[in-house]
């Protein structure tokens, strides 16, 4: 296999060296905050102990190696009752399958979105049992489990032990069960349901619940050995930090059927075949690492989220979206690769009444690169019959015969810094050869794919096709005219300076995201307006955004990095930097529209 350095020229536009991308993004914390890993952070618990604080609630995210970290602590705190809450005051597996049935529905993909609290998989008797008994121990108790805060007892300490959705999912197609199930053995995609639908919600409207309240955060991303432990204020710090300044979330990698190899080389990746997904602005799973005194501590992204909603989104966003991050960036692979499934997402109307969600997977494809074979199915054929259409969906659906997709669907030329806009309810999909940057709503497994090109995942098993959904939201409407008058090629000059040229590149009037690009050669001036920016340097090696009152430290990105600009900052400037002075260098900027202040 050939190195990142050695293949790097292949995809890397000749003024970008290779190594630049930054795989591991850091908010440094300044001097007089610590973290205590492992041993030292059993330790520091053990010393409030020592100094009075006796009661000791650990509430651990669902997803958190409950077992292994009662162990630890019974290991380093032996003159303390450890108690696993979960087992001790949790309803019975049955009990709470009966709970979520109708939530997880009988489909492989897609569930609805569940409104429950975390109080509700509890038994009442028996947490005011498990408070009588903490109150009479005469040793120090800590309480270990999911919903601990739940328990009717004024503790000394609470803790949050913390993880990132990403990291539940790495455990869960390794082999981890649901929390309180017995699904060790079950497919990732049934896992990731019935997180996606019930456990994480119920997770992160608890954890909002008790954030005032913490005391100290436990970063339980890596082995429970080498768990990391730093103060609330410390975490605090870290989540204003980022949400008042350009920060970029960790980005995460994963292998498709259909994947590439650009990202190998541009990103300097080595451990799979190919890579067909980079997610590298989804807060609700990616994390973000906070530099603490020499340790480096991963947390959720969403804390920041959920921390600072106004800060982050701004004012109107936020009164619109509520504490959810709404626009997600990333990066779709098909470079020596396949065909992305031909798919549609649904209609509002459809998601909200069906899936329990309030706003739809819109989406566009913004052309990072592309060999010279590269197309995108976009829209329908003038003059096809949707009824023979029909019928030839459920045919390749049943195996007899291969969807003729050519003969139904619109295939165009796409070609580097190409903008495509995807309004919800439009057939699409990505054709081999090329790299996309996906500017989207955040929704983000909506996806009703109706023909996957004959192929099975990488497991060998099917992957799931959902042709009864998007016939029910295929606007049939858009043919190949409107799609090329309204989807393609909407590129309009908006302003220029002696220097740079910003332009409007979409999206449909359809969705609720406005894009600019810019062009420059020296110092483009940005502006918030009191709503949250994100970008990605589609062009150039490296550029420096900057306050112009030095609100926060120089903030320097690379080619194709995702970045995050909080409604908070307002004016911000960026520049050619370092490797890409000299260069002309392009971002690509998205925002929430009618939700700037002027």
């Amino acid at each position: 296999m050939k190195s990142p350095t050695e293949s790097a020229s292949k995809y890397l536009p000749g003024l970008v060296p290779p190594g630049l991308y930054d795989k591991a993004p850091v908010i440094r914390i300044p001097g007089g905050h610590a973290a205590w890993a492992g041993e030292d952070a059993w330790r520091a618990l053990r010393d409030e102990i020592r100094a009075g604080r006796s009661t000791i609630a650990i509430d651990a995210y669902p997803g958190t190696d409950v077992a292994a970290l009662i162990a630890a602590l019974e290991s380093a705190i032996p003159d303390a009752l450890v108690l696993d809450f979960e087992s001790e005051a949790a309803l019975p597996k049955e009990e709470i399958e009966a709970l979520i049935a109708d939530n997880l529905t009988d489909d492989r993909v897609f569930g609805v979105m569940s409104h429950r609290s975390l109080r509700e998989f509890y038994s009442p008797s028996r947490l005011a049992a498990l408070a009588a008994r903490i109150a009479s121990a005469e040793v120090p108790v800590l309480l270990v489990g999911w919903g601990a805060a739940l328990v009717p007892h004024s503790f000394d300490l609470l803790v949050l032990a913390d993880m990132a959705r990403w990291e539940i999912q790495r455990r869960q197609r390794a082999g981890a069960p649901n929390w309180r199930a017995e699904n060790g053995e079950q497919e990732a995609l049934l896992k990731f349901k019935r997180g996606y639908f019930v456990d994480w919600r119920v997770a992160d409207r608890h954890k909002r619940m008790i954030l005032d309240r913490i005391d100290y955060v436990l970063d339980t991303n890596g082995p429970i050995a080498e768990a990391k432990l730093i103060r609330s204020s410390t975490f605090r710090l870290g989540m204003s930090m980022a949400a008042t300044q350009p920060f970029r979330v960790v980005p995460f990698f994963d292998p498709g059927v259909w994947g590439g190899q650009w990202m190998r080389e541009v990103c300097g990746l080595e451990d799979e075949k190919n890579y067909a997904w980079c997610f590298d602005c989804v807060p609700e799973e990616n994390s973000v690492l906070l530099e603490i005194g020499g340790q480096v501590v991963e947390l959720p992204a969403i804390d920041v989220v959920f921390c600072h909603p106004q800060e982050l989104l701004g004012r109107k966003t936020f009164a619109r979206f509520g504490a959810e991050f709404p626009i997600r960036f990333d990066m779709l692979d098909t470079m020596e690769g396949g065909n992305l499934s031909l798919q549609v997402h649904p209609l509002t109307d459809y998601i909200q009444n069906t899936f329990g969600m309030h706003y739809t997977q819109d989406e566009s494809y913004y052309l990072l690169d592309a060999a010279d074979d590269a197309v995108v199915y976009l829209g329908l054929r003038d003059g096809i019959d949707p009824g023979e259409m029909t019928a030839a969906l459920r045919s390749a659906q049943t195996g007899e015969a291969a969807f003729p997709a050519e003969r139904f669907v619109n295939s165009f030329p796409a070609r580097k810094h190409d903008h495509f806009s995807i309004p919800a309810g439009t057939v699409h999909c990505s054709g081999k050869n090329s790299m996309v940057l996906e500017i989207s709503a955040t929704p983000y497994i909506f996806t009703f794919k109706m023909w996957d090109w004959g192929r099975v995942g990488l497991d060998g098993v099917p992957r799931p096709i959902h042709v009864d959904h998007a016939l029910k939201n295929i606007d049939w409407n858009r043919r190949t005219q409107w799609t090329a008058e309204n989807l393609i090629g909407q590129v309009r000059e908006v302003d220029r300076g002696p220097d740079w040229v910003e332009e409007q590149t979409g999206l449909h009037e359809l969705e609720f995201l406005e894009v600019r690009r810019h062009w420059f050669t020296g110092a483009v001036q940005h502006e918030t307006r009191g709503t949250v920016n994100v970008l990605n340097l589609v062009e150039g090696a490296e550029a420096i955004v900057e306050s112009p009152t030095g609100a926060f430290e120089p903030f320097v990105v690379h080619y194709a990095e995702t970045f995050i600009v909080p409604a908070a900052v307002g004016a911000y400037s960026i520049r050619p930097h370092g490797r890409g002075e000299g260069q002309r260098l392009g971002t690509v900027k998205a925002s929430v529209r009618g939700t700037a202040t002027d």
